[in-house]
């Protein structure tokens, strides 16, 4: 074999060995990047079903506590204000904007939900109620998930800006279309980071 010939095929392992590595790094971003998404989607559908539970509990509420509308009604605005931030978020995880946007609107709600609870411990009908003893619990364990939901996803976006951020993936992780850090789902208020304290 020629000299030639033996630099071609050196040249030509060269590059398949480069655009193999180069198809390993692109792949692996789209693989995290995708995986943070799914967890984007988790805390989306606990959400939700918080965003459910809210106008049930409002309108058991509705019957006890006549004199409190304007507390009631404070707490539907919250709710739907977050479900807003929720939509928002989701059509682009990981953004910064989007992100703080959820956090804000949840705090929000977290505080109206608390002001509910406090005013309805004046009311011990409605403490009594079963419907609402029901709804108060489904509430606790959706916050619940909502909480390892919203690791998850953090966990995800860790591991994500890790990666993206390491030598050699930082050199391409833009080219591939990877240029802006994914943001944490952080929330503003210690009182939202666990599950509101409902006592009925």
């Amino acid at each position: 074999m020629s000299t030639f010939v033996v630099t071609v095929l050196v040249v030509v392992g060269v590059v398949v060995i480069l655009a193999a590595w180069l198809a390993g790094v692109f792949n692996k971003l789209v693989l995290l990047k995708n995986r943070y998404k799914n967890g984007f989607a988790q805390i989306e559908v606990q959400l939700k079903r918080r965003y459910d539970l809210i106008p049930n509990m409002v309108e058991v509420a509705k019957g006890y506590m006549k004199h409190e509308r304007e507390t009631l009604e404070a707490v539907i605005t919250a709710r739907n204000m977050a479900a807003g931030g929720l939509q928002k978020a989701a059509q682009n995880p990981g953004d910064a904007a989007a992100m703080q946007g959820l956090a804000s609107a949840e705090g929000a709600l977290t505080g109206t939900l608390g002001r509910l609870f406090a005013l309805a411990e004046a009311y011990p009908d409605l403490k009594a109620n079963q419907n609402m003893m029901q709804l108060s619990e489904e509430l606790r364990s959706t916050e619940n998930k909502v909480a390892f939901s919203r690791q998850a996803f953090n966990d995800a976006v860790t591991e994500y800006n890790t990666y993206k951020q390491t030598f050699p993936p930082v050199i391409f992780a833009g080219m591939f279309g990877h240029g802006a850090d994914a943001s944490l789902l952080e929330f503003d208020s210690a009182a939202i980071a666990e599950a509101p304290k409902v006592a009925f």
